[in-house]
Order: structure tokens, then C-alpha cells, then sequence
């Protein structure tokens, strides 16, 4: 695959969706629906599964990851199918807005509207007011700045545990994000440089809690699951977020897999088997709180 930089997002992205590259081709399942709502910039959109049996026992607000400028919330629908019929929850992805195109603070704009929306109408529409919120990468980042956007705008936070996998929680790099290097194990220290270059053009403040949130104050917010594998360039920033959440007052756990590298449980294997049964585990836990 060449650089998504050097060929421009727009025909990275369709590149993706063909199956170049590690990945296979995209697999869409036909249980999927769109939901439209009010956005901050026009109609959002969210991608929609329900559980294959039974009522929802909560609504689970997923972030998909792809470095805020690739990647989509149809592009991992195995994935959600499984959180949705095995954790029997409703699961909404939101198709925020990417960069270069729309640069900070498109996508957390959108993914504050999903969850603001989200508290007014899954009592109505799900028949349940139990919500999660999660996400990979730059998703578990924009789970973590919703997070903190709606306790400071409601005073509380409303969301009964966060999932966050293997998320980028300090834009001015953590130790091991910076010493990286180049080895192509899905995310290099150039490739995260190049997604916050495009995600926040310009002069940025990347200590800003609403850019990096792993300098936020953390008091008061739900319990969260960080999940990491230790040949991933991300490993400090859950290890450093799940120190200062737990500092913070809140539940925590840190799942840490050997040798698992970024986005590993997309590969099979038996790592990545083990923290899907987790993930599960954790959001039917807070549900019974």
C-alpha cells in the first residue's frame, strides 16, 4: 500500500474499502442499519445493529478508529455483531466527520452530538437508559473526549463504562509512541505524526484535555477497560490514562496482551479471541451494576 499522505486520504480510504493492503476486502453485514440524526453540521450518521435475540440491556456508542482521517463505522461490522448479540446491546457507530477535510474539532463535535442525542432518545427508541461508549485508537481517544465534554456540560457523567482499545490519549506522544520507530506493525511513530498533522492543522495547545485527554481531570467519570498489546506504539498511553484514571478515583482494569501488536484482535488469534471475551465480560458488568 503506499502512504495515504503521498495519494491523498479520499483514495487511501477506497484502497481500504477494496481490501489492499493487511487487511481482507470490508464485509457488510446485512443486519446493519443507518440511523440519521441532527448534526453539527449537517445529518449524522449512525450505523445501527440490534441484538439477534431478546430486549437490549443498554446501548453501547462506538468510535471507530483509522487515525481521524481513514477507516469507517461500516468497516468493522463483525466486530460490532459480536458485541451486540453476545453482550445483547444496541450498537450505534458514528460515521463522524475525517480528516484533512474536516480537521479539529469536526470529529469530536460529531461524536458529542451522537452522545447528546443518544441521552435524549434510547430510553424511547431501545427501551433502556443503560449506555456504553468505546472505541479503537482514535476512536477510544474520541470515546474519552465525549466523555469528558458531557460530565463538564451536564455535571455528571452519563455513561455507565467506557472501552477503550488501544487509544491515543496524549497528541505530543507518549515514551513509547515516540521511540516506535518505523517497523510496519499497523502504527508507526511517522504515522501517527502524519494523522495529527492532519487532525490538527496549525498551532495547537496538545496539552489541551479536549485534544489530549489523558492531561484532563479524570475525577467522576465511569468504570473504563483499557485493553494494549505491548508491541503496539500506544502501550504508554493506556498504561499512563489507567494510572491517572484509577488516581482519579474511578474503576479501571488494563488488559495487557505479550507480544500483541496494534488493532491485534482484528487478527484471529488467540490474543485477540481472549480480549473480545473480555470486552464482552466488562460491558454485561456494568450493566448489572
Amino acid at each position: 500500500m503506499p502512504e495515504w499522505w503521498e495519494i491523498g486520504a479520499p483514495a487511501f480510504r477506497q484502497k481500504q474499502r477494496e481490501g489492499a493492503g493487511v487487511f481482507p476486502p470490508v464485509v457488510f453485514s446485512e443486519r446493519a442499519h443507518t440511523r440519521t440524526i441532527g448534526g453539527p453540521a449537517g445529518p449524522l450518521r449512525l450505523r445501527e445493529f440490534l441484538p439477534a435475540q431478546g430486549q437490549a440491556r443498554g446501548v453501547y456508542l462506538h468510535m471507530h478508529g483509522g487515525g481521524w482521517v481513514i477507516g469507517g463505522a461500516d468497516m468493522q461490522d463483525t466486530m460490532l455483531l459480536a458485541l451486540a448479540d453476545h453482550a445483547q446491546v444496541v450498537v450505534l457507530s458514528v460515521h463522524y466527520r475525517l480528516a484533512p477535510e474536516h480537521p479539529y474539532p469536526a470529529a469530536p463535535d460529531d461524536c458529542e452530538a451522537a452522545a447528546l442525542w443518544l441521552l435524549d432518545h434510547s430510553s424511547e427508541l431501545y427501551g433502556t437508559d443503560q449506555l456504553l461508549i468505546g472505541g479503537e485508537s482514535a476512536g477510544a481517544h474520541l470515546s474519552a473526549v465525549t466523555l469528558l465534554r458531557l460530565r463538564e456540560r451536564l455535571g455528571h457523567c452519563p455513561f455507565a463504562g467506557a472501552n477503550f482499545n488501544f487509544g491515543l490519549f496524549d497528541m505530543a506522544l507518549t515514551p513509547s509512541a515516540r521511540a516506535f520507530g518505523d517497523e510496519r506493525l499497523f502504527l508507526r511513530t511517522i504515522d501517527m505524526i502524519q494523522f495529527r498533522e492532519a487532525f490538527l492543522p496549525g498551532e495547537q495547545n496538545l496539552r489541551d484535555p479536549d485534544i489530549s485527554p489523558l492531561y484532563g481531570e479524570l475525577q467522576n467519570l465511569c468504570p473504563a477497560l483499557f485493553t494494549i498489546g505491548t508491541r503496539d506504539a500506544l502501550l504508554d498511553d493506556s498504561l499512563f490514562m489507567h494510572a491517572r484514571w484509577l488516581a482519579a478515583g474511578n474503576a479501571g482494569q488494563l488488559d495487557v496482551y505479550p507480544g500483541a501488536p496494534h488493532v491485534f484482535f482484528r487478527l484471529g488469534d488467540a490474543h485477540g479471541q481472549s480480549s473480545m471475551t473480555q470486552q464482552i465480560q466488562f460491558i454485561r458488568d456494568q450493566l448489572q451494576r
